[in-house]
């Protein structure tokens, strides 16, 4: 084979075959974990709804329904889809509406962001829309100073559309390289003109959405939907990055775990039979430490009395954790009403309902 026949074949190889390795820098962006539910409304805040790792934001009087939904190109299993079902036709200042992918700052460090050897990153993914035009969205940073607004057309209506976006890395600014914000990437659903920037450049600002760009929002019944969404590393587009769920859940379980029903563990008894401090068994160590979503507890002591006998005390959890569990282990004390126990005595205990460990960005 000639040299450039080689070329031309590592070329196909490029565009029209899966990568081996690790290069999607996306969690979920397959949309196939949905811990928290298939479905959620938006409300005027920023908040996880339905599919892990990505956030709605929702200001003034706009509302939308967000929905993993089934529908999705012949490749994949789901996306997410917005419907708007209160628009916004008149954004006052400083309000926006977006949905959006945070980056942990250890995921994105090799992109040395904010010097000299900033990396070029090319941003690809599916989307569909009853309306069309020119949307919009942008790249920023933790102190929302540092922001690269970019366009995208859909032609079609209701025809899924893939998009590649490549954009120069970011030589100027500070990009976090702990456990806290590296990059947003965010899909503008509706922004005021001055949370707008002109496209196609980074400037020192916030301003993720681009001057003139179609407004989802203004729409009554407008839908938008997205899928297979990859940040990769070169200013080429490779196919997607198909993960198995099992990969996905566990790199969302980093940011969010359910703890299940019926889950039993051993604690102790302790401070004059007025509360129970135990572990809570993790799936995986989170990011930092978590905040605990309401669980109730069915407790018997296999101290005092025997366990088929032991009556049980049930109560909600108004503890907070004590180990952070970036550790992979979590300590907490739970408060209630244990009358009857002895001190220091060891007990098994029962989740009675699922409990949540919050840890997102």
């Amino acid at each position: 084979m000639t040299k450039a026949a080689e070329l031309a074949k590592m070329g196909e190889v490029l565009t029209n075959s899966q990568i081996g390795g690790r290069r999607n820098m996306i969690i979920n962006g397959a949309m196939q974990v949905a811990q928290r539910g298939t479905s959620g409304t938006s409300a005027n805040s920023i908040s996880y709804y339905t599919v892990d790792r990505f956030n709605f934001r929702g200001q003034s009087t706009g509302v939308y329904t967000i929905e993993q939904s089934t529908d999705a190109p012949s490749n994949f299993k789901n996306s997410t889809k917005i419907t708007v079902t209160t628009p916004d036709t008149s954004i006052g200042g400083g309000e926006r509406y977006w949905m959006a992918s945070y980056l942990e700052g250890n995921s994105i460090s090799h992109l040395n962001f904010g010097s000299s050897n900033a990396e070029t990153v090319t941003l690809s993914f599916y989307i569909k829309s009853s309306l069309t035009g020119t949307f919009s969205g942008g790249l920023v940073n933790s102190a929302f100073d540092r922001a690269y607004a970019f366009t995208y057309v859909i032609s079609s209506a209701n025809t899924w559309e893939r998009k590649t976006i490549t954009i120069e890395g970011d030589t100027s600014g500070t990009w976090l390289t702990t456990n806290d914000i590296g990059i947003s990437v965010v899909w503008d659903l509706g922004a005021a003109t001055n949370r707008q920037q002109s496209s196609g450049a980074w400037t020192a600002s916030g301003s993720v959405a681009a001057t003139g760009a179609s407004q989802v929002i203004a729409t009554n019944n407008a839908t938008w939907q997205i899928t297979g969404i990859q940040l990769e590393v070169g200013s080429q587009a490779t196919p997607f990055e198909h993960r198995s769920y099992g990969e996905e859940l566990a790199l969302c379980q980093r940011y969010y775990q359910i703890i299940p029903k019926y889950t039993f563990f051993t604690g102790a008894v302790e401070v004059g039979t007025a509360s129970l401090r135990a572990g809570v068994p993790l799936a995986r160590a989170l990011r930092a430490s978590p905040t605990i979503g309401n669980i109730t507890l069915a407790i018997y002591d296999d101290d005092d009395t025997s366990f088929s006998n032991a009556a049980h005390a049930i109560f909600a959890n108004s503890g907070s954790p004590e180990v952070d569990g970036t550790t992979g282990y979590l300590s907490v004390i739970f408060n209630g009403n244990l009358s009857g126990r002895t001190d220091n005595h060891n007990v098994t205990a029962l989740y009675g309902t699922n409990g949540t460990l919050d840890s997102e960005l």
